[in-house]
């Protein structure tokens, strides 16, 4: 009896080991099968596959730049101009004709200072542009090819043109946003009657919008009340200038979901009031505020650490300045004034 028990006994010892090693077996087997798969991509489903396609097709058609034009502008961020108008001239070379070529070198010779070589491209993009949006892109590029020199009374005149087109698109939006360029540009050039002419003509298209939303009304009067601002202080008068600042504060106040865009532009306001105004410790306080990538305000702030006597300052702003490669109507000011600035220092 005894014998028997124990032989029962050491059947079951043996059996409960190869249990427990069988277990062992499959825990460890299902381990190293979960190693495996964490080792390993995952095959993508036929649906995440169609999913990646779609969004590298569209990243590809998102670029339909040539390859001339991708290099050219990849030079001109890095401040290699004469390398850039190389590759347009090569392209012109080959394309005579070529709207983009011609274009993309009036640029780069704009940056250059020299805006007579460019205006002549700008012309031969005006007069090769295949279609009325084409030719009203090229004017546009011609008059602030003009801004690039302060030239007011030219930039009116290639920029009425493109007025003209988004006139004739019955575009009000666009018509506006041409008014203020072009009024910007002649403001910082001096002409203070032609810019509040033209800050007017914006205004009052601007509204013209067929349905226009509240918040894009409320984005026209904010634009009103900075322009008339700025005006005022280039005239010296303050009071008035206030009661703009003032106003256009009151507008962004009331208008959250345009101030979410527009906010960012009131510092700058102040700023250039205070600026204008003589108020040179303000202006900086508030320039400071201001988007600190634009040339425009690294102009402004580079004026006043001069007027506040901090020349070293001064000269890190203006360097800045003079490395911008836009040509839209702050680096038309900003670039050629801060590379006066250097050169004469």
């Amino acid at each position: 009896m005894n014998c028997s028990a124990r032989s029962v006994e050491k059947t079951w010892c043996a059996m409960s080991r190869a249990l427990v090693c069988a277990a062992a077996s499959l825990v460890l087997s299902n381990a190293l099968v979960y190693a495996q798969q964490q080792q390993q991509p995952q095959q993508p489903t036929p649906q995440q596959t169609q999913q990646q396609t779609q969004q590298q097709t569209q990243q590809q058609q998102t670029d339909t730049r040539p390859e001339f034009i991708v290099k050219g502008q990849q030079l001109t961020r890095e401040g290699k101009l004469e390398e850039a108008l190389e590759i347009y001239r090569q392209e012109l070379r080959n394309t005579p004709n070529s709207v983009q070529a011609h274009t993309a070198a009036g640029v780069v010779l704009d940056l250059l200072g020299r805006g007579g070589e460019a205006r002549q491209h700008f012309a031969k993009a005006i007069e090769a542009a295949p279609t009325p949006q084409a030719k009203a892109s090229a004017q546009r590029r011609m008059a602030m090819s003009y801004a690039f020199e302060n030239d007011c009374r030219n930039a009116v005149r290639f920029q009425q043109m493109v007025f003209d087109y988004h006139v004739a698109q019955k575009n009000f939006f666009q018509q506006g946003e041409m008014a203020n360029e072009v009024a910007r540009v002649c403001l910082e050039a001096g002409d203070l009657d032609t810019a509040e002419k033209w800050y007017r003509v914006g205004y009052d298209v601007g509204l013209k919008e067929p349905d226009i939303k509240p918040e894009r009304a409320a984005l026209w009067r904010f634009r009103w009340e900075h322009a008339q601002a700025r005006l005022a202080a280039r005239r010296n008068r303050k009071d008035e200038a206030r009661r703009h600042v003032a106003a256009a504060k009151a507008i962004l106040d009331e208008n959250p979901e345009m101030a979410k865009e527009q906010a960012i532009f009131f510092p700058y306001l102040a700023g250039y009031v205070a600026f204008y105004t003589g108020d040179y410790q303000t202006a900086l306080t508030e320039l400071q505020k201001a988007n600190q990538e634009d040339p425009f305000i690294q102009s402004l702030i580079a004026q006043t650490y001069e007027k506040l006597g901090q020349q070293e300052k001064a000269l890190e702003f203006y360097r800045k300045a003079a490395q911008a490669t836009s040509h839209n109507p702050t680096a038309a000011f900003a670039r050629p004034f801060a590379r006066k600035k250097l050169a004469a220092k």
